[in-house]
């Protein structure tokens, strides 16, 4: 397999400094501040983007620094493995375009994109048989979207118009993978997306049941779901009930405060008061107004998703300003252990939905790998905490099985059926888009365009190896798993 990385990092201006913690600050704490260069030649870039410097066994890099701009598309082309196999007829290579937001706010979401291209390279070594039966070696171009959503789009159209790329694979917020859907859908490019919730992905770029997306897929978090996560969780501890809602005025927070589609039809079905003091724009340091807010309220329980450097500056606030709720539990954000490494000892306990976790029954289709040996096997080549992004991994067994069964790969339109009529299990969890789109609850493909990941709940305690572990404590939509520790409040000295 060919393995193309372009880091086309644009110099962005910075912010001045201002209180709290800024972004960059929050970047460097996190060890993902600097931009991403090319892993064809090992895992050095991955250590140059991930801010590692543990001695490995391939060669290491130096990340440019954070002034550096770049105005081409730096690459490293590797050739691996034969073009055929035996008694296999060679077939054109396939380009596979990756976007994913590499610096910036969202680092934390491509924390392990480099890892997964290193892992992709290798068991894709030898290439692809697809449905036309001819061997066809695979080639990554991944661009940086700096975590912006125009930078997304921009970098999307130079896939499709000037790289020629047969598909893209794209995950993250709806910051990132909005953007980058709706290029798809102009420029008739098909694409799979995963860690995006499905209901800004879907209903925020304008699709409805009767009128699907024809390009674009995902596999994606339910934000319904999420809710039932949340509230099983919340039933663990005796609470007033009273929740204080933390969104930005996003596509992503005013997916999950929508009237019918986000989390207040559960919040009043669990029979949870709830008060929403106002969604707070991006970039924003002072959260006093949320705050006082919430401690007016009674609140005892936060409940929100954010981007990590927001949750960092509000959970400082808060604890200074002494607001302590029962519960904290925050999406986004503390999916991530960086998050809670720049925060410190006070996020101890707090909780998220779990959308990829190592103890999770899943093997991957390519590897045969297992979660828990994906996990090590990050750990052991990066010198980091495993992290939930490893689950992104999927997004190619679910193209290669597609690639597999389609007939054309020439043909964009055999490309998108045979992504659109998958049924497989990735290490995401499974894949079943033979089924019939259905919205009722419970339903795993609720839409034309989506078919629903696993998810848990978990609980971030102090860790033994690392600063922080987090541990299962809701299986309500993984129930193949079991649930490992019980459910604690927050604590405060």
């Amino acid at each position: 397999m060919d393995h193309e990385l372009n880091n086309a990092a644009d110099e962005t201006p910075e912010n001045a400094e201002r209180s709290g913690v800024s972004r960059r600050q929050f970047l460097k704490m996190a060890g993902l501040a600097g931009a991403a260069v090319s892993v064809g030649g090992g895992l050095g870039g991955l250590l140059a983007a991930c801010g590692g410097d543990e001695e490995t066994t391939t060669s290491t890099a130096t990340a440019p620094s954070e002034s550096t701009t770049t105005t081409g598309a730096a690459s490293t082309d590797t050739t691996a493995g034969p073009t055929t196999t035996a008694g296999v007829e060679g077939g054109r290579e396939i380009k596979v375009g990756v976007v994913a937001p590499l610096t910036g706010a969202l680092a934390s979401f491509a924390a392990a994109a480099n890892w997964q291209i290193e892992r992709w390279n290798e068991a894709l070594a030898d290439g692809v048989v697809c449905g036309d039966n001819k061997n066809h070696k695979i080639k990554v171009i991944q661009y940086d979207s700096q975590s912006d959503t125009n930078r997304a789009a921009q970098v999307a159209g130079d896939l499709v118009q000037n790289d020629g790329v047969d598909v893209i694979l794209v995950s993250s917020s709806p910051d990132t993978v909005n953007p980058v859907a709706d290029q798809c859908e102009a420029l008739a490019c098909p694409m799979i997306a995963s860690f995006v919730p499905w209901q800004p992905f879907f209903f925020g770029r304008g699709g409805a049941p009767d009128k699907p997306f024809k390009w674009t897929y995902a596999h994606g978090i339910g934000v319904d779901k999420i809710m039932d996560v949340f509230l099983d969780m919340w039933e663990k501890i005796p609470t007033n009930k009273k929740v204080g809602l933390f969104f930005a005025n996003d596509d992503d927070g005013n997916s999950w405060v929508n009237e019918e589609t986000g989390i207040i039809p559960g919040l009043k079905a669990g029979g949870y008061e709830y008060v929403l003091p106002g969604q707070h724009t991006v970039p924003t340091e002072d959260f006093t107004k949320q705050i006082s807010e919430f401690k007016k309220f009674g609140a005892e329980i936060v409940a929100g998703s954010v981007i990590s450097p927001d949750f960092t500056n509000f959970w400082k606030q808060a604890i200074q300003q002494d607001f302590k709720p029962k519960i904290l539990t925050i999406g986004k954000a503390l999916l991530f252990p960086q998050s809670l490494e720049a925060t410190g000892e006070i996020a101890a306990n707090t909780t998220v939905e779990l959308v990829w976790h190592p103890s999770w029954p899943f093997k991957s289709s390519l590897t045969g790998e297992t979660c828990q040996e994906m996990a090590d096997d990050y750990e052991k080549r990066t010198g980091q905490q495993w992290t939930a992004p490893i689950g992104q991994y999927g997004r190619m067994e679910w193209l290669v099985d597609s690639l597999k069964r389609c007939p054309n790969v020439d043909d964009k339109e055999e490309i998108i059926k045979a992504i659109s009529t998958a049924k497989l299990e990735t290490l995401l969890g499974p894949i079943d888009l033979t089924q019939a789109p259905d919205m009722a609850p419970g339903s795993m493909r609720p839409v034309q365009n989506v078919y629903c990941v696993p998810l848990g709940g978990g609980q971030w305690v102090k860790g033994t190896k690392y600063q922080f572990d987090i541990v299962e404590v809701s299986n309500k939509w993984v129930p193949t798993s079991e649930v490992t520790a019980e459910m604690l409040p927050m604590q405060y000295s």
